[in-house]
């Protein structure tokens, strides 16, 4: 039984040991996180995660990981029965690993990453076959969606300043606040590309995971720190 999707950026700037300086600016976005991610495990203790990575893969709920390639050895797992640490983790499956330890301690989480340059087609049919799939099973499950929007939208951002990632970042919390979904899933591909609003196919993933608008969306952060559009919400079905 699909029961709620959490939405969550995936700067590795949301653990604290990382973040060091920056700690308190980005401490509103970690919290708000953090309480997504308990309010999905008070609805669900098993999770699939989807995130975005530079090649497709899915990782079971026994692997574990370490930020220590971001600058600090913080461990995390997506169960408490996890192995070893994975040195190639993908960095959506850490931020799952690192909020899991916001739900209750038995909760599990498998994880789907999706490539960048995924089709919109393809996106929208692994999003409706994860709902057919959680809905058939009669444990409760949560999907956590893990996307950045756009990385251009001052100049000191990652990908600089783009003049038209503002409106397109406008738009984006728009859909991700009303749940848009057919909006999410007509977003370009090619223009996400140029723009760096590099969660797209995340969002895609979700607009087919709903087939259509939730019955609820609540937001619970919406900025940009450091020119990188972030989101932190929860839609119901």
């Amino acid at each position: 039984m699909f029961t709620a999707a959490a939405l969550v950026p995936s700067p590795p700037l949301l653990i604290p040991e990382l973040a060091g300086g920056a700690a308190a600016e980005t401490d509103e976005l970690r919290v708000a996180s953090r309480g997504v991610a308990a309010r999905l495990g008070a609805l669900a203790t098993r999770w699939t995660a989807i995130g975005v990575g530079r090649t497709e893969c899915e990782i079971p709920a026994t692997a574990a990981g370490t930020f220590r390639g971001y600058g600090a050895d913080v461990r995390v797992a997506l169960s408490p029965a996890a192995s070893g640490p994975d040195p190639e983790l993908p960095l959506a499956a850490l931020i799952a690993g690192w909020l899991r330890a916001a739900a209750p301690t038995e909760t599990v989480v498998d994880a789907i990453i999706v490539a960048e340059d995924t089709s919109p087609v393809y996106c929208a049919e692994l999003g409706t076959r994860l709902r057919d799939r959680l809905e058939a099973d009669p444990q409760p499950h949560g999907v956590l969606v893990i996307a950045d929007g756009a990385r251009t939208l001052t100049a000191k951002a990652p990908g600089s300043f783009d003049e038209r990632a503002p409106e397109a970042q406008a738009e984006l919390d728009r859909a991700l606040d009303s749940g848009d979904a057919e909006y999410l899933a007509e977003l370009d591909p090619v223009a996400c590309l140029d723009i760096g609003i590099e969660g797209r196919a995340a969002w895609q993933v979700l607009a087919g995971l709903f087939g259509g608008e939730p019955s609820e969306c609540r937001t619970y952060y919406r900025g940009a720190p450091y020119g990188v559009g972030y989101h932190v919400g929860m839609w119901l079905p």
